[in-house]
């Protein structure tokens, strides 16, 4: 009776059927001639020429693997390697402020604070540090860390204040230059965190690496807060004053905890320098 395929998929499964049939008789009649013995060898020598390049597979695979382990590893490595950086950091400036507190010698309280928020993309920079009137925080209050001044309160809250870092275009204070005796105001430059002390003589013979304070002669904050350090200086057109740059002590980016100094201004001497104002109008 004719075999009748039905499909392609039918005929093309009794062909595999048949071919693999007669390779099975084929090696039952030639078994005892060595048929058999041959393929063997023929197999062994072809897995053998095989084996090195599967092993190079599986050596790849395996390396892979490995190199997928190591790089996840060195990923949690050097976050750890960076929170113990920050921390180190963290322990240095605190300890820092600890020793500034211990050594300080004003009369006045020191508050420890941490700065909460940041705005330095332009003229009116400012920071916000996470403890306000609650605490005795006022307006005009200098804010200050380990290595000199920050800046002052200009607003607050029960639970947080506003601080107007020195890299602002309204900052100013009295300033003097330590050693000379000479005396300015310090203001921001508008470049960077460089400052400009302005008002001070062509007279006075300063040099880079002199340090300048707060003066005695201001009625906002102590006398004596390090401020910057000269870098250069040059004639101001026209004037018989020079502008003298200096590089903060405190630099603004890095800034993450200081001190608030309850300082008040002398009411007697704000009300002097009303009287005289009010003469000339």
């Amino acid at each position: 009776m004719p075999i009748l395929f039905s499909k392609i998929e039918d005929a093309k499964d009794h062909i595999l059927t048949g071919f693999l049939l007669v390779i099975a008789i084929t090696l039952l009649v030639t078994r005892h001639e060595g048929g058999l013995q041959h393929t063997r060898v023929a197999a062994i020598a072809t897995m053998s020429y095989l084996e090195q390049p599967l092993s190079l597979i599986r050596v790849y695979r395996t390396a892979l693997q490995t190199n997928r382990e190591l790089l996840r590893e060195n990923i949690l490595l050097l976050d750890e390697l960076s929170r113990l950086r920050s921390a180190a950091e963290q322990n240095d400036e605190l300890r820092r402020l600890l020793g500034y507190q211990a050594f300080y010698n004003g009369n006045e309280t020191l508050t420890p604070v941490i700065v909460v928020g940041k705005n330095l993309t332009g003229y009116r920079n400012s920071i916000t540090i996470n403890e306000g009137s609650d605490v005795g925080i006022d307006v005009g209050m200098p804010v200050v860390n380990s290595r000199g001044l920050i800046g002052r309160v200009v607003k607050t809250s029960r639970n947080f204040a506003q601080v107007m870092p020195m890299q602002n275009s309204l900052f100013r204070t009295s300033a003097n230059i330590q050693g000379l005796r000479a005396y300015g105001i310090v203001s921001w430059s508008g470049h960077g965190d460089e400052l400009l002390l302005s008002y001070v003589p062509k007279t006075v013979e300063v040099a880079p690496g002199m340090i300048v304070e707060t003066s005695n002669f201001s009625n906002q904050f102590p006398p004596n807060i390090p401020i910057g350090v000269i870098t250069h200086f040059e004639p101001e057109p026209g004037m018989d004053t020079q502008l003298i740059y200096l590089e903060p002590f405190v630099d603004i980016n890095k800034i993450a905890e200081g001190f608030v100094i309850h300082y008040q201004p002398v009411a007697e001497i704000d009300s002097l320098l009303i009287e005289y104002e009010d003469m000339f109008q």
